[in-house]
């Protein structure tokens, strides 16, 4: 399927901010045999007085600027073409949960897909008792790691309501498991919390994906926004599999990828420091049209 996605974010400061400096990650990646961008564009208000692009641990694409003098917003506009390959359909071939960690154990790579840089706790997914107790229930009748992955994520769908005032980008992941609301990042870092406390590693991916309005309801252009889900490595043959817990779905021909790590700290669409005296506004909006030929 062939995707045309144009990405606005918008920061306005109540003062003068300066001395900024920011990593974006904000562009589609390339993946072979997945995934592949045909063109893409990123602008970037006011022009940084220093910009450069690099590729962090994760692979992921960043650009890197910088501001010398004081500025009163900032905005970033990507726009980009995507083909994004239908996904065969997909057989469990996953071990039990048992049998993933005995294979956990003959994996020696530290390279960045290797699976050992998503067992542990991350920056903003901690170990949580509760989490794990849920998760461990949840997983007991299950034969396989996919069928652990799928009834943890189907649960989460089930039980939290999808509530894009509940949470912000920094509320603690257990304190949307007790509130059972929250927005796809919430869903993501739950889920993740969950299945690396019963073994699986477990990852988070950003990105896009197209939503259909109802039969009969005109497309809002600029209504969605950047979504997430999760990664999870079921197995040496099997791999890694993505799964979207906020919709109840394998990821697949919808989801477009930007970025994966270990949760949203390695992802963060923008990051970075300035120097500010006041609060800031933010605005976010996304398109994704399928493209007919």
């Amino acid at each position: 399927m062939l995707y045309d996605i144009t990405l606005k974010i918008e920061y306005a400061y109540d003062s003068l901010a300066d001395a900024g400096r920011h990593i974006l990650r904000l562009t589609p990646a390339t993946l072979p045999g997945r995934q592949r961008v045909i063109a893409s564009s990123l602008d970037v208000a006011p022009i940084p007085t220093e910009q450069g692009l690099f590729f962090d641990f994760f692979d992921n694409r960043c650009i890197n600027i910088s501001y010398d003098g004081a500025v009163e917003e900032t905005s970033f506009l990507m726009k980009a073409r995507v083909d994004r390959t239908a996904l065969e359909q997909l057989f469990d071939v996953s071990p039990s949960l048992e049998r993933l960690a005995k294979e956990l154990e003959t994996v020696n790579s530290v390279s960045p897909e290797s699976p050992h840089h998503f067992r542990g706790r991350s920056p903003r997914v901690p170990q949580v008792s509760e989490i794990a107790a849920w998760a461990k229930t949840l997983s007991a009748g299950s034969g396989t790691a996919l069928e652990a992955v799928t009834a943890i994520c189907t649960a989460l769908h089930r039980e939290m309501t999808f509530d894009p005032e509940a949470t912000a980008v920094d509320t603690p992941l257990e304190e949307a498991f007790r509130a059972r609301h929250g927005v796809c990042q919430d869903f993501t870092h739950i889920a993740i919390c969950a299945l690396r406390s019963i073994g699986v590693p477990a990852g988070y991916v950003s990105g896009f994906l197209r939503t259909i309005p109802p039969k009969g309801a005109a497309r809002l252009e600029g209504a969605d926004a950047m979504h997430a889900w999760v990664r999870a490595w079921s197995g040496l043959e099997m791999g890694w599999v993505e799964f979207d817990p906020t919709n109840n779905m394998m990821a697949g021909e919808d989801h477009v990828v930007v970025a994966v790590g270990r949760d949203y700290f390695d992802v963060a669409p923008v990051k970075g420091a300035l120097r500010t005296a006041g609060s800031q506004d933010t605005s976010q909006s996304v398109d994704m049209v399928a493209v007919l030929s």
